[in-house]
């Protein structure tokens, strides 16, 4: 199965999926990774060999290709919908994707934000170009320092209904994949720390009875 992994800036594939993807591919799944925001500039001791990490973070979990657009950094909100949605359409198209994973909506970094809800209509495409089949999933994944910093209360959050077992091994995957972004991992407690992120795993494989999970909600899974 053909998967495409939709996330705002570099690094967040990891943090939201990585030991997922790792997996997938183990298990002989395709994986594209499209990123909107490539540069992250805004983001603080970013990396000066942002593009070298990423592609070693890749290399890491196995994935060959990667989608580069250069919207602006926590400025998504000011591009139009359309070109977003468009960006990603192109990408479904070219991957022959047949799986979404992308950011929860009520993410508190607007970039998460904007990224879901392209990602949604582009979901749609199969409906405006013949010959384009329909996607079997649509998956939203849990970006810690984002995703439980959801303070609106009128939203939905993040609602886990889907956990995937990644073991040790696989966490241990997702450990070395970060380190790989400079700047990125923070010092306990902080949510991108190393203990924080092992916890987490930990605490969402109790919750489904397995050994360590990375957990997702699953908006659609057709069979």
């Amino acid at each position: 199965m053909n998967y495409l992994f939709v996330v705002a800036h570099p690094d967040d594939e990891v943090l939201g999926a990585g030991a997922t993807i790792h997996k997938l591919i183990k298990n002989g799944n395709k994986v594209a990774v499209a990123i909107m925001s490539g540069h992250a500039a805004a983001r603080n001791n970013i990396s000066a060999t942002l593009k070298e990490d990423e592609a070693k973070a890749m290399s890491i979990m196995g994935v060959e290709k990667v989608y580069h657009a250069d919207f602006p950094n926590i400025k998504m909100n000011t591009v139009p919908h359309l070109e977003l949605v468009q960006y990603i359409e192109r990408c479904i198209e070219d991957w022959n994707a047949e799986a979404i994973y992308t950011h929860h909506p009520s993410d508190t970094n607007i970039d998460h934000q904007e990224t879901s809800r392209a990602a949604q209509a582009a979901c749609r495409l199969f409906q405006r170009k013949e010959g384009v089949p329909a996607l079997k999933e649509f998956v939203y994944m849990e970006v810690p320092s984002s995703t439980e910093w959801s303070l609106n209360s009128s939203e939905n959050r993040f609602n886990p209904n889907y956990f995937v077992e990644i073991g040790k091994d696989g966490l241990n995957v997702k450990m070395d994949a970060l380190k790989a972004y400079k700047g990125v991992m923070r010092p306990y407690p902080h949510p991108r720390s190393e203990e924080a992120l092992i916890g987490l795993a930990a605490s969402r494989g109790a919750q489904a009875g397995i050994e360590y999970a990375e957990a997702f909600e699953s908006v659609f899974r057709a069979q």
